[in-house]
């Protein structure tokens, strides 16, 4: 995202969508429920390896940015996009802003967790989402003038969207009149795209699903590995992708959360239901340490045992670690501020806001 030029006191938002997701169960879906503008610019990467993606992201970001010339410009999470977007920024001299900045899984095999990092370092805003998140960052050298503890804007979204999703969600097939149920996501490529893995994460929500359903949204990467392996769900209730709302409606309702997923895992204990890591790490370790989320790798055995002692734990959820839900405001303000005080395109100038 972008942020153009304009009166000291208001920020115009031009949007860019990379492509990085294309299906539209896993991007159109999203700005029709959330009710988001049209991006400005759509710059259909689409599926690629990830040098390949990452090249043609900032290839054509070099391009918006020469266009639109902003006064700075604002990257999200941990994707390659969020790095093309970064490296176009920096590398044109425009001030660069990291929304969930401070984020580690100490796990260099991640793509994300090199996204996040490089992104951070290059950084002049870090809007840190959690204390934990500024310290990584603090630990790391990063100057503190450049930290920003704003909480979390997924907390933002999921306060602002969850009074549409009241109802419980129509559920597949046999599950319609089902009183209980646990959500599944699968999609990092490091559980996908290992057949070990996939087998163990799979079995293990077959065997739960014995006692509670657990309906699994296919990510299309997942599919097409469930087809190469000639894997089979057993149990387990596949679905087509849902958006957010649906996913919300889905986790509001639900005994609890089985995923590999980054934002998942938040969104669950928004909610408030206990969640099942599927990986052997976590970036948001708050969660473990309040105990709502074991961390339970890939074989059968950690995940069904997890999954069945957070059922029987008695868990509190009067924490919280990611703010009042009013981190997007905050954010704003940081940026009108800086505008107030002078900030001009291509600042040359150090990292100091």
């Amino acid at each position: 995202m972008a942020e153009a030029n304009r009166a000291d006191d208001e920020l115009h938002e031009i949007l860019v969508h990379t492509g990085q997701h294309y299906d539209d169960n896993m991007s159109d879906v999203f700005f029709r429920e959330l009710e988001i503008a049209a991006p400005a610019y759509h710059l259909e990467v689409g599926s690629a390896g990830h040098g390949r993606m990452t090249g043609l992201m900032l290839e054509r970001l070099e391009e918006v940015l020469l266009k639109e010339r902003p006064d700075l410009v604002l990257v999200y999470g941990d994707t390659n996009s969020t790095l093309a977007g970064a490296l176009a920024a920096v590398k044109l001299h425009v001030p660069l802003a990291h929304v969930e900045a401070g984020l580690r899984s100490f796990n260099m095999r991640m793509p994300e967790e090199i996204n996040r990092i490089v992104t951070d370092r290059i950084s002049r805003w870090l809007f840190c989402p959690t204390e934990l998140a500024k310290r990584n960052l603090l630990r790391e050298g990063t100057e503190s003038a450049c930290i920003h503890l704003v909480g979390d804007v997924m907390y933002d979204a999921v306060l602002h969207y969850a009074q549409k999703t009241q109802a419980r969600p129509e559920l597949p097939g046999t599950l319609a009149s089902a009183e209980r149920y646990g959500v599944a996501t699968v999609h990092r490529a490091e559980n996908t795209d290992d057949p070990v893995r996939l087998r163990g994460i799979l079995e293990a929500l077959d065997h739960i699903s014995g006692s509670t359903p657990v309906i699994l949204p296919l990510h299309p990467r997942t599919r097409a590995r469930l087809k190469q392996w000639a894997l089979m769900p057993g149990r387990v209730r596949l679905i087509e992708p849902v958006g957010h709302l649906e996913m919300i409606a889905l986790l509001r309702h639900c005994e609890g959360v089985l995923t590999d997923s980054g934002g998942l895992q938040k969104e669950a204990f928004f909610l408030r239901k206990p969640c099942v890591t599927l990986r052997t790490e976590t970036e948001w370790q708050e969660l473990v340490d309040l105990g709502v989320n074991v961390v339970a790798g890939t074989e059968v055995e950690t995940i069904t045992a997890a999954w069945n002692a957070l059922q029987q734990r008695t868990l509190r959820w009067d924490a919280t670690p990611y703010g009042g839900g009013d981190a997007g405001v905050r954010i704003v303000a940081t940026l009108v501020a800086w505008r107030e005080r002078g900030g001009q395109v291509n600042d040359r100038r150090d990292r100091r806001p």
